[in-house]
């Protein structure tokens, strides 16, 4: 249908979610404005004025749809025809058993989908404040790096002060300068991902006196200070590398520096103390970014303390990692279960602004707002997806599946969440059984078989939804 009769949906936010939703509008006939203010006003973090730019890893993670809750939500969107997913699929390097991009191969996919579309006019402007009453149906993905002025208009509507945390980014290193004579190829317990081999990072050994020397290095780095915002929270999810390293002196090994699943091809007698991974960052191999070493390290500090990992004394850096803040607001106190703001019935919500985590929670935020708005725009009424589904675990989430209490309605519990099994119902009793012929049927075992039931009965429901059953 490309009828285009209808009057304007508004989206302010040229990102992930943002432009998803500008796709899913676009493609139900009805057609866009969106709003993008880079190009006319940059923020701390982006670096081109391109839609659905990367700021920090080019991973989408997990692709595997079977058993791990982020690949199940790529599924699901990819059978709501996603931008985001095509562009990425498209553009994909090895990265194991995940989903990793091209990231300038990437955006420049999801621009030039968005410019070509005949519904969809794209205008570069930043938006001050919320939308004017006449834009009847809007929708704000405008993420972590909302502008001052349209955070202020957001918190002065919802009388909410919107809570903050840091997220950081990771460093990027040259490819030839990583010392292959101590670094080998290969991805943990040697997985084999979508256009992967089965050795697609690059791995730095650690003996346990250079783990620790490192570590040593860490906690004396010189950091960027925040005196404005001390006591902001940081995502766990998102840790910066140093803050880590104070946490324990074991935490790293716990964590992105973990040697599980790894064979030094140099040395394969000795195993490892502890391991740095790299993952491919673009389509041609030159560049790689450090796994999980989101940092706040000052620059200075940042080239000399990861020199002191092995392989990567000589690394030359494309990029060194940042810090910007995040911003997003008390969802489930705020929005109904179409995203919408209740004080304003036709304004909606997208993306991580509304409390979810990560690129493809957020776009598939933008993917539900663009089609609730299409729904409510032809007069139908906006169909949501059953919380059995990843994206509708999630929008319960953002929504409403938290702790509430009785002094603080929707704060206590409700903070940035990645998709994960968590967030699911429970199966149906008597939906696990042991398999025939296994005496043992517990722990390890039942909990992959409690996964797989979850996301097959995760992707059935959702294809149910969109009426592709």
């Amino acid at each position: 249908m490309t009828n285009s009769s209808f009057s304007p949906i508004h989206i302010i936010g040229g990102g992930l979610a943002g432009s998803e939703a500008a796709w899913q509008v676009a493609q139900a006939g009805v057609p866009v404005i969106l709003h993008e203010m880079r190009g006319v006003r940059g923020t701390d973090a982006h670096k081109t004025d391109g839609l659905a730019e990367l700021v920090c890893s080019n991973s989408f993670r997990s692709d595997d749809a079977t058993s791990n809750a982020v690949g199940v939500i790529h599924a699901e969107m990819r059978l709501a025809n996603s931008l985001i997913m095509a562009c990425a699929d498209k553009h994909q390097v090895p990265a194991g058993g995940a989903l990793a991009v091209d990231r300038d191969g990437f955006s420049d996919a999801v621009t030039a989908a968005i410019q070509q579309h005949p519904l969809i006019t794209v205008v570069r402007e930043e938006i001050t404040g919320l939308p004017p009453e006449d834009w009847d149906l809007a929708i704000i993905a405008t993420g972590p790096l909302t502008s001052p002025a349209l955070a202020e208009a957001i918190r002065e509507k919802t009388g909410k002060d919107a809570l903050a945390f840091f997220d950081a980014i990771a460093p990027i290193v040259h490819t030839d300068s990583i010392n292959m004579d101590i670094c080998w190829y290969q991805s943990r317990y040697d997985k084999v991902g979508p256009g992967g081999t089965g050795k697609d990072y690059i791995n730095c050994p650690l003996d346990e006196a250079q783990y620790n020397a490192f570590v040593d290095a860490l906690i004396a780095g010189d950091s960027v200070g925040f005196k404005e915002w001390e006591g902001t929270p940081y995502f766990d999810g998102c840790l910066p590398i140093e803050v880590m390293a104070e946490r324990g002196r074991e935490t790293l090994r716990h964590g992105p520096m973990k040697p599980m699943g790894l064979t030094n091809s140099h040395n394969p007698t000795v195993k490892p103390y502890a391991v740095v991974q790299l993952r491919q960052d673009n389509a041609l191999g030159t560049l790689y970014n450090m796994v999980g070493f989101q940092t706040k390290l000052r620059y200075g500090a940042q080239a000399e303390i990861f020199r002191m990992i092995p392989g990567l004394e000589n690394a030359e850096f494309a990029r060194l990692g940042g810090l910007h803040r995040n911003t997003y607001i008390h969802s489930p106190t705020l929005l109904d279960h179409s995203l919408q703001l209740k004080a304003r019935p036709g304004l909606r919500f997208a993306g991580q602004i509304t409390g979810c985590e990560g690129y493809v929670e957020s776009a598939s935020i933008g993917l539900l707002a663009g089609r609730f708005a299409a729904a409510q725009r032809k007069g139908e009424t906006p169909s949501v997806p059953p919380a059995t589904t990843a994206l509708g675990s999630l929008l319960n989430h953002i929504t409403g599946g938290h702790i509430v209490s009785d002094e603080e309605p929707g704060k206590r519990s409700f903070q940035p969440m990645n998709i994960n099994f968590g967030l699911f119902p429970e199966l149906e009793p008597g939906s696990i059984v042991k398999p025939e012929g296994v005496k043992r049927f517990r722990g390890k075992d039942k909990t992959i078989m409690k996964r797989q039931l979850i996301a097959a009965r995760a992707l059935d429901h959702c294809k149910t939804w969109l009426g592709a059953a």
